[in-house]
């Protein structure tokens, strides 16, 4: 089996998790265990399905980056619980998901799955830099389409999108982005940054939407050639279009910093490689799915990772 890496959106997956899976399903104690049961469900499948030989749970250490909220203020700020001057905003998280993160992290670490996260970054960055700096093919599973810019079938980089559930994973590549939107994924952070996205609070052109922007990058290329023209009196830009991008100008200074995902983070050495566990770390997995009422989930994540499980 050839070597490949998958990097997992991790809250991407538990928050599905959480909305997809019954919160009837508890702990003894009352505690709800439905996002656990659920992500672990999901990693088997993928698992089972993508057959990776590497896998890293990317971790959001800052879901809102401050130096991301000084240049766009509306930066995910309808998602925000409480702000925090000195450290990662608290994102508004329902209670019954709250108390299972600290579940999945203990459960991970069980699996000896890898979990990378980098201060003042988001996940999105860790996947950024892990898939650009790979020497692996890469597999990407994520709801995130912002994501797409990193899909390029030359790099055998690919985006396994979650957005319309594990019944219907989507394989993205190189034709599925030019297919859907009109443009590259070399394009994509360009497209998104005109067009908008109002789930990140990127509020992008007025007047500009998927279309006229997919039109736009086909005719000229990226943002900066795009700029250049509609500031070039000769151009061939109508003159509504050139009022609508000149007229953006501070937006679009700053909306591809926050819209690009970083790339360059050096996040140390590390092994992802899937392996079997030895018998008392197999053991201390069943024995949290005992107590935790996990039911098969946390043996299927142990069969799916190569380990052999008690039956019973």
């Amino acid at each position: 089996m050839a070597d490949r890496l998958m990097l997992l959106d991790t809250a991407s997956l538990y928050f599905r998790a959480f909305y997809g899976v019954p919160d009837s399903l508890r702990r003894p104690d009352g505690t709800p265990v439905n996002a656990v049961r659920g992500l672990l469900d999901i990693i088997a499948r993928l698992v089972t399905d993508f057959e990776p030989t590497h896998l890293v749970a990317c971790w959001d250490d800052d879901w809102r980056p401050h130096w991301r909220v000084e240049l766009i203020p509306s930066y995910k700020a309808h998602r925000v619980a409480e702000v925090v001057p000195a450290g990662p905003d608290i994102e508004e998280t329902p209670d019954p998901l709250e108390v299972q993160i600290p579940m999945i992290r203990q459960l991970l670490a069980a699996l000896d799955i890898t979990v990378i996260g980098a201060p003042r970054h988001e996940a999105d960055d860790v996947i950024g830099s892990l898939a650009t700096q790979a020497e692996l093919p890469v597999d990407v599973v994520t709801g995130d389409r912002d994501l797409f810019q990193l899909v390029d079938d030359a790099r055998d980089v690919r985006v396994v999108y979650t957005a319309r559930g594990m019944s219907k994973l989507e394989v993205v590549t190189d034709v599925t982005v030019v297919g859907k939107y009109g443009v590259l994924p070399s394009q994509y952070a360009d497209f998104a940054v005109l067009r908008g996205d109002a789930s990140d609070g990127l509020p992008g052109v007025a007047g500009i939407g998927e279309k006229t922007a997919a039109s736009l990058l086909q005719q000229f290329g990226d943002l900066d050639s795009l700029i250049a023209a509609a500031a070039d009196p000769a151009s061939p830009v109508s003159n509504t279009m050139r009022a609508r991008i000149t007229g953006a100008a501070a937006y679009l200074e700053v909306a591809p910093t926050v819209v690009e995902v970083v790339r360059d983070l050096q996040l140390g050495a590390f092994d992802a490689a899937i392996r079997p566990l030895g018998v008392a770390r197999v053991a201390e997995v069943e024995a949290l799915a005992t107590e935790w009422n996990l039911g098969g989930s946390a043996q299927r994540a142990l069969l799916a990772l190569g380990n052999t499980v008690d039956p019973a």
